[in-house]
């Protein structure tokens, strides 16, 4: 099963005036990293607002030699395939990414093309502070050298947040005792003895008829 964790940066929030920058992706094979990864810093062709660059770090002058979008379209697309992707607050990206394509006249990507590990977070800790970075520190992930948002790096740190998500290595913890558990089996052998012949004496039984008689109104006399 193959799966891209996929991150962007962009120069704002609103998909009609701003622009993707950068484009970060990891492949995953049965959950796990293969290696392979998909970076690009993007001309976004307008200027970098300041609020951005303080998130980012990334500056008009740093992207103006990169390429534009429409220039690395066709490479982006032939990576991620028809692969599901995993997407931290998914709505974002994946409403810029199809803004960049429809600009290009190129079709959109599907609205269920991802898995939003925001959502997922939200439903397992409802209430709690579910951003990247906290959800970093819930599973010790080590975020110690992420100084500024970057998408591949970002993709990287939402890769291992992934696994924990879906069960990580307590799944794995599960499964494996599951399977290597041995059960006992106890044979008990008891020694046979002949059965005990037990007669009512004639006393027993006249003591019963004595004991029937000051019964009142028994249910067996209403049959």
């Amino acid at each position: 099963m193959r799966e891209i964790v996929l991150d962007t940066e962009t120069t704002g929030f609103d998909t009609k005036e701003h622009r993707i920058i950068e484009i970060g992706c990891l492949e995953l094979i049965n959950h796990i990293p293969t290696g392979k990864t998909y970076h690009q810093y993007i001309n976004p062709e307008r200027d970098v607002p300041q609020g951005a660059f303080e998130v980012h770090g990334l500056s008009e002058d740093f992207l103006r030699d990169y390429p534009v979008f429409a220039e690395i379209a066709d490479a982006f697309l032939a990576f991620i395939g028809t692969s599901k992707l995993v997407i931290h607050n998914a709505s974002f990206d994946v409403g810029f990414l199809n803004a960049e394509l429809l600009r290009l006249k190129k079709p959109a990507l599907p609205q269920d093309c991802a898995i939003d590990t925001l959502m997922m977070a939200r439903e397992k800790f409802p209430g709690a502070q579910n951003s990247l970075d906290a959800l970093c520190r819930r599973f010790e992930v080590d975020n110690s050298h992420r100084e500024f948002h970057g998408a591949l790096l970002d993709s990287e740190l939402l890769a291992e947040v992934y696994l924990e998500l879906i069960g990580g290595r307590q799944q794995d913890l599960t499964f494996s005792s599951a399977n290597t558990a041995e059960e006992e089996v106890v044979e008990v052998v008891r020694a046979y003895r002949e059965p005990r012949s037990f007669s009512v004496s004639d006393q027993e039984l006249q003591n019963h008829q004595q004991m029937l008689k000051k019964l009142n109104n028994p249910l067996w006399s209403e049959q």
